[in-house]
Formats: C-alpha cells, structure tokens, sequence
C-alpha cells in the first residue's frame, strides 16, 4: 500500500528553484492548498532576493482540542528546533494564517546534501506544526515516561473540525480514530477496508506490528468524551504504540503515519473505486462487443444486368 510522502512536493520544488536560479531570482507569491485544508502561502521579492517568507494556516479545529494561539501545543518549540536560525518566526502571522516563517537562504549549508536534506526538513512544514503534540508524547513514551502536561485522554486535530484521541501510559500509547465519511459509498468500502487492516495485522510477517482493532462502537477508553465526536459512520480504529514503535528513526515514521492515517484510508479507497469503476467500463465494453458479434448479418440486396433487385432464396 501507498504511504503519503511527508513533505509537499510543490513546496519543495519551489524551494529548490529558488535555490538554483538564486542569480535570476524573480518575484514569487505562491498559494497552495494540500490536503485536509492545510494552506501555505509563499512569498519572495526581487528587492530582498536572499528571504522568503512561508506562511501556514491549519484547519479549523473542534471543540475538544486544546490549541496555544491558534497552533497544536508545543509547534512553536517544534519548529525552533528542527529549523535553527535558518528560518525565523515573524510576529504576528500573515492575516488568515497561524504561523509565519522567514528564510534566510545564506543560512543553508554549502553541502549540497546537506541543504537538500534541510530543504525536504522545510517543505515538511506541515508534519513539524501538527504533528508537535503527538511527538513530544511518543518521545516520552520511548523513555517509558508519561508527558508532564497529558492527560488521561488527550484529543489531538488531524482534519477540519475533527480530531482523534490518545492515551498515554508509561508502557504503551492508545490511539483512537473516529472514522467518518460523507460518501454512503466510502462507509461501505472503509468498513471493509478497516476490518481487514486489522485481519491483515494478524499475518507472520506483522507480528511487530502496532496491535490493530476495528469496532463499530466507540472504545471503553473514549468513556466521557462529547457525543459530537463520537459520531463516526465507519467505526473506530484503535492502534497501540509501544516503545519498540518509537525508537530512533521509527519515531518520525510512526508520527506521520499517525497523523495522516485518516488520509491514507480516504486515499486507498478512492484508489479502490477506481479500480472498480475501471473494471466495470472494460466488463460493459466486452459484453458490447460480444452483442455485436451475436447480431445476424443483414442479407444485402442484389441486383440484375437491367437494374432490378432480387433476393436468393435456398
């Protein structure tokens, strides 16, 4: 299965033109829209070549989130730390944005590896912001620790006006998604598609694998949380995250894929349809062709040496 890419590629694309045509650079003012309602906004002037400015905005979030002036907690800290001094925080933000960031290229490192890497670090903005609050609890979790400031049940944003739920104990981490959608259709194909991820956990070769459970009903952990957030037409979804999950590399992965486990699901059964939708046109234009042969061939008129047309009988 396809696991979405972390950073945007649009972003980064732009990232490394302006990089290449430094000596030509041209005045740029980007707006781009990715999925889940994730917003940035690019700018760059021929007066300040050496500068842009990238702006984020979040989708709106649901009632029980708790948000530090409009971001997740704990994004301000995020992007200090993975950016440096090459990227700034300006304030206040652009208007209609939560965050704004501003580049000094001739802070990028002189090895082409190494700014490339930083670049894809960049244009991965949105994982940095809205992935903070979950990464600084999976980091306590592979100490074995609980984070200082969560709660039994914590509720975490990942699509507009919608959030998920986590856990945190000192062995283990639950994740709890409420799985909607708008399209009666897609319920059908997610609650089969949900209900054998969790089959598919059960093979030999998942057996490290974070434990998988689909439900129709909402967990005994979600006891207490508001009635509007458990309305979920396709199940819910729980994940348990170990220590073993989060280690070294496995942390940001683990993360990400959290964080855009909704967008997976609504990506692979866009494929799914898709794919039916292929196989029932090329299934129509064989039974087609198949009617075409089946009809009788018209017997064609023939005509005399004087003009008049006769049919042959036998």
């Amino acid at each position: 299965m396809i696991v979405l890419e972390t950073p945007s590629r649009f972003l980064l694309q732009v990232l490394l033109n302006r990089i290449q045509f430094l000596v030509k650079a041209v005045e740029l003012d980007y707006h781009l829209v990715e999925f889940n309602d994730v917003r940035y906004h690019i700018q760059a002037t021929m007066k300040d070549p050496h500068h842009m400015a990238l702006s984020i905005s979040i989708p709106p979030a649901p009632p029980e989130t708790v948000l530090a002036n409009g971001l997740p907690f704990g994004a301000i800290e995020a992007v200090r730390g993975a950016y440096g001094a090459v990227m700034q925080i300006v304030d206040p933000a652009e208007d209609g944005f939560q965050l704004t960031l501003k580049l000094d290229l001739t802070k990028l490192p002189s090895n082409e590896e190494a700014r490339t890497q930083l670049l894809i670090k960049i244009a991965s903005l949105r994982s940095v912001v809205l992935g903070a609050p979950l990464r600084e609890i999976m980091k306590h979790l592979a100490s074995k620790a609980v984070a200082p400031d969560a709660d039994r049940l914590i509720a975490l944003m990942h699509r507009p006006k919608e959030s998920f739920f986590l856990i945190p104990q000192p062995e283990k981490v639950t994740v709890v998604f409420p799985m909607r959608f708008r399209d009666s259709i897609d319920v059908v194909l997610a609650t089969s598609f949900l209900q054998e991820f969790m089959e598919a956990r059960r093979t030999a070769g998942l057996n490290n694998a974070p434990p998988c459970h689909w439900s129709p009903s909402p967990p005994l952990e979600l006891k207490g949380v508001p009635a509007h957030a458990l309305n979920a037409n396709a199940g819910f979804v729980s994940f348990v995250i170990f220590p073993r999950h989060v280690e070294g590399e496995k942390l940001d992965r683990t993360v990400w894929s959290l964080s855009t486990f909704h967008a997976y699901v609504s990506y692979h059964i866009k494929c799914s349809k898709s794919f039916m939708h292929s196989r029932m046109r090329r299934r129509v234009e064989t039974l087609i062709q198949a009617l075409n042969r089946a009809r009788p061939d018209v017997e064609k008129e023939k005509k005399t040496a004087q003009g008049r047309s006769f049919k042959r009988h036998i």
